[in-house]
């Protein structure tokens, strides 16, 4: 070989060393420029959870790059995918589920005693009647049970608006039925006339306006309403044995009691009542009862009477 090309030999070797050389110190930067990159993205990444999590940035935060290539706290690391697309979904809370109070209502002792109605001078009304007709302000049913005792919440539940359903009061054998009504501030009362004779309405209202009403037979129903709470007598002026009540409460939650003396007031929300009965002829009694979540209570009256 010549000495020219002994020069070149050595030219081109030179060089393929400084190229293997500068491969491998490329492959070496790209390698840490790689690791870089992930930590920066991975802070980075860190940094915008924590803002939308509502924590500001910990740029004191130090962190282990692993063997593995896996980021690694040292301490008071947060829970693993703790971002908010990744959070459980929230429900409301149940709803507390409505209760019922039920009882009877009674009486202790011995009632008076009323003589029948005289229907004589309505022969029309006195033949719908095989028995002798009495007095309806007091009704007695088996085992001492007391009718017509209005059984309502007077105190723990909030005033309602009036019901869309009215209530009915009908004229029939010259007597009001029902005996004793009981309905909600504003909520209408249709009455009605049954009978082949005329009657009049007329409730004796004293907080409330006072109606006086005829409503001879055949003619259509019409309207009474009261904005007020109050007991109000209701009279026939053609017929003077017809009796009634009008019992006008502040809500809904009421109930008048059967033959038996039952009554039941449901649907009513978890807390503390006042609970009142009303008689006609013997007065009134309150009692006051917690309810629970879907409870049902039991409740009694008793009302001591002489004749």
């Amino acid at each position: 070989m010549s000495c020219q090309e002994e020069i070149v030999y050595g030219v081109a070797g030179t060089i393929g060393r400084r190229g293997e050389t500068a491969s491998a110190n490329g492959k070496i930067v790209s390698f840490f420029a790689a690791i870089v990159l992930t930590l920066t993205l991975s802070s980075l990444t860190m940094s915008v959870s924590r803002l939308v999590n509502g924590h500001p940035p910990n740029s004191s935060r130090s962190w282990n790059v692993a063997l593995n290539g896996h980021l690694e706290t040292i301490k008071n690391s947060p829970v693993p995918n703790s971002y908010p697309w990744a959070a459980l979904p929230t429900f409301p809370a149940r709803p507390e589920a409505n209760g019922e109070i039920r009882g009877k209502v009674i009486y202790e002792g011995t009632l008076p005693k009323y003589k029948p109605l005289d229907m004589v001078n309505e022969p029309t009304c006195a033949k719908h009647y095989t028995t002798p007709q009495l007095p309806e302000n007091v009704v007695a049913g088996p085992d001492n049970g007391l009718k017509n005792v209005v059984v309502y919440i007077a105190a723990g539940i909030q005033e309602e608006p009036p019901r869309a359903q009215p209530v009915i009061l009908k004229q029939w054998g010259c007597r009001y039925m029902p005996h004793v009504l009981a309905l909600a501030a504003n909520q209408e009362i249709w009455v009605q006339n049954e009978d082949s004779v005329a009657h009049t309405v007329h409730p004796m209202a004293r907080i409330n306006k006072e109606v006086n009403r005829s409503q001879p037979a055949g003619t259509p129903p019409f309207v009474i309403k009261y904005d007020k709470p109050e007991i109000i007598q209701v009279k026939c002026e053609l017929h003077p044995w017809m009796r009634g009540v009008f019992v006008v409460l502040t809500n809904s939650h009421y109930s008048v009691s059967d033959e038996s003396g039952s009554f039941s007031l449901p649907d009513l929300p978890p807390g503390k009542y006042t609970i009142k009965a009303w008689h006609e002829k013997f007065g009134e009694q309150s009692q006051v009862v917690n309810i629970g979540s879907g409870e049902m209570k039991e409740l009694n009256f008793v009302f001591k009477v002489t004749p």
